[in-house]
């Protein structure tokens, strides 16, 4: 039924009937008050699982009962919880005990990074690291919503806290001192942690791209693992300074401290630890052996150094340590201003980072086991428990992914699992601690390393490059940030960069040119489908952004206002055939498809882009705007009179079709 063609009467457009196919009418969404709108914004922002939908239709009772439920997720599952269940979770808790108990001493050896024996710490407590792996699990068995992470402190988190105290406060002359900004900066981190949750920000945490994390857990085990060379070679002097310059220059001006009795056993360790490691990632089934081999290597050091009487051969050891539960410690939390700065910026680090690794883990197992962790509700698990670890004499803790991947693999079925290892771990300060006064320093050190060689993620390196070459520019920045400048910095080298790149993707909105694929209705980039041609008497754009304030410029001046009199020249020349440009262009047509949202300023460059056109012989026609952008746009319309006659499409293909008999006439 060709022949008949569009009316262009006034106001919207009135469609005739032109082919087969219908004609429609672009809809306008229907309206809502500014109140309604900001409601609906808030919850897409900040409630996007919708939480309330579980309260809707639920007696009074139930609703109790739900609010419960989701403050305390151990009223969801212990009801229910059987005899079966903790079976699973009794071996799973007592294989991650066996990991977390040498690895709690070891990573608050390597918070205080000091190298000799903690007995001469003077009032320092050397079972800080126990401690934090007693009291946050419980915490987290209570709060949290995931089945398999396992809490304690870890690596990278207690380096950066470690590196960033030691600016202030120097472990070995000023303990106390230092044990107080730990705690302090721990308190700071939960509160932090607990109110991203609260207030439902968990957002922020999505400025740690995968890129970031890959180069800067890198960074990290190589920092990480250069700073166990003093132990590992028996050297009484060295730097405090993290990087690998001044770390190596230290190594290699002191050689004459040297001792081969320690690096021998280090070596000797160290290549245990690397193939029981190398046997759990080969044959997964021998996990076990992964995972025991750090307390066998506590263990068999331990005997050794006691039998042999090594200590008294140039072998350090831990020393002394004291029995007992933790202590309360609110009292050590320092608020005054001298520090204040330092340890609110120390918790702001180690939370984000603790934060990030914990929910990450957390989301990778849960994905495994296909069940959902609330991202809000692990923030204000893991943050709360920072904050009653820190009155309680513990430091900055978080889920492990590699205790994680432990418990996950020994069968564990709830948080109740973390119960058993604070069990365990109870037992030890209770009991046990006396038989670490004989474990060698240098074994610490090993074991250390052969932890952090997994963070080094080659193989997700190399998909970022092959991926995306500016993603791996980051992942570089943030490994090259963390080895030779500092961890805290190479950290936020790597969010600027991050950051960065968003702006320019917000600032700099592709713009591209649409063709029509020969013997069909459908249009696509010109650029992307070669054999996409573009259609006499039109120029057809799509935006593929919002349009706001930020990028407004750069539509004007890189795409549109290419010469004061002609503001489609770029387009013309770069983008249409020798025919095409034979042929006299009648319309422009911008597709608004992929604009999801347009402010005031977007708008003002509409209503220029259309005086413009008008000024070169041409019609602006719009393509299928969406919801607040068709309303913004029909808001223009009133004021400025800003559509016109016969100028909003539902499609490229009908706008093409009802206009091309108009182009045939002024033919």
């Amino acid at each position: 039924m060709e022949g008949e063609c569009m009316r262009r009467g006034e106001g919207q457009v009135e469609i005739g009937v032109v082919t087969s196919e219908a004609v429609h009418r672009v809809a306008e969404p229907p309206p809502q008050s500014t109140v309604d709108k900001m409601k609906v914004r808030m919850k897409e922002t900040f409630f996007p699982d919708d939480p309330f939908r579980r309260f809707k239709g639920q007696p009074l009772k139930r609703k109790w009962v739900l609010a419960a439920q989701y403050l305390f997720p151990v009223l969801d599952w212990a009801p229910s919880y059987s005899f079966s269940l903790f079976k699973s979770d009794l071996v799973a808790g007592l294989t991650i005990a066996s990991l977390a108990i040498p690895q709690a001493i070891i990573y608050l050896f390597l918070l205080f990074c000091c190298g000799i024996s903690y007995a001469k710490l003077a009032s320092l407590p050397p079972v800080v690291g126990l401690y934090t792996s007693f009291v946050p699990p419980l915490v987290y068995s209570v709060l949290g919503s995931s089945r398999d992470l396992a809490v304690g402190p870890v690596s990278i988190a207690s380096l950066v806290m470690g590196s960033m105290l030691r600016q202030v406060a120097n472990p070995i002359t000023d303990p106390y001192l230092f044990l107080q900004l730990a705690f302090t900066a721990t308190f700071f981190a939960g509160l932090f942690q607990a109110s991203l949750g609260i207030l439902r920000l968990g957002f922020i945490i999505d400025f740690l791209s995968k890129a970031t994390l890959v180069g800067f857990m890198a960074g990290s085990a190589i920092i990480v693992s250069l700073q166990q060379l003093r132990n590992f070679l028996g050297i009484v002097h060295f730097t405090k300074k993290m990087g690998v310059v001044p770390v190596m220059s230290s190594v290699l001006h002191n050689t004459n401290e040297w001792s081969w009795q320690t690096a021998a056993m280090g070596i000797c360790f160290l290549a245990f630890l690397l193939l029981a490691r190398h046997v759990g990632m080969r044959w997964p089934k021998l996990y076990w052996i992964s995972v025991g081999a750090p307390l066998a290597s506590v263990i068999v050091s331990t005997l050794v150094v006691f039998l042999l009487k090594a200590q008294n051969h140039g072998i350090s050891t831990i020393g002394k340590l004291r029995c007992g539960l933790n202590r309360p410690s609110w009292d050590k939390l320092l608020f005054d201003g001298t520090h204040l700065s330092t340890t609110m910026k120390t918790g702001l680090v180690t939370g984000i980072i603790s934060l990030a690794e914990g929910i990450a883990s957390g989301r990778t197992f849960a994905s495994l086991r296909s069940y959902k962790v609330d991202g809000n509700k692990e923030m204000m698990a893991i943050g709360l428990m920072n904050v009653v670890g820190s009155c309680t004499s513990c430091y900055v803790s978080t889920g492990a992914f590699s205790r994680s991947a432990v418990n996950h693999n020994a069968g564990c079925k709830t948080a109740m699992s973390n119960v058993v290892m604070a069990t365990t771990v109870m037992v030890t300060l209770l009991l046990l601690m006396p038989l670490f006064a004989y474990t060698p320093n240098v074994v610490l050190a090993a074991v250390i390393i052969a932890a952090v060689v997994g963070l080094v993620d080659v193989p997700a390196a190399c998909n970022i490059w092959k991926l995306d070459k500016v993603d791996f520019f980051v992942c570089l920045s943030s490994f090259l940030g963390v080895v030779f400048v500092s961890v805290q910095q190479g950290l936020a080298i790597a969010i600027g960069l991050s950051t960065f790149r968003i702006l320019l993707q917000i600032t700099r909105p592709k713009m591209i040119a649409v063709g029509n694929i020969p013997g069909t209705s459908i249009y696509r980039d010109m650029h992307q489908y070669k054999e996409a041609k573009g259609v006499p008497g039109f120029l057809i754009l799509a935006i593929e952004a919002p349009i706001n304030f930020s990028n407004t410029t750069y539509l004007n001046e890189r795409h549109v206002a290419v010469t004061p009199n002609s503001v489609i020249t770029r387009w013309i020349e770069n983008e249409t055939t020798k025919e095409d440009k034979e042929a006299s262009l009648r319309f422009l047509i911008l597709d608004l498809s992929a604009v999801p949202t347009v402010d005031t300023s977007g708008i003002t460059f509409l209503n220029e882009l259309k005086k413009s056109t008008e000024k070169d012989g041409l019609e602006l026609i719009f393509v299928n705007p969406m919801g607040e952008v068709m309303e913004k746009l029909q808001r223009a319309n009133k004021i400025h009179e800003f559509l016109g006659v016969g100028s909003l499409y539902l499609t490229i293909g009908e706008a093409v079709i009802s206009l091309s008999p108009f182009i045939k006439e002024s033919a």
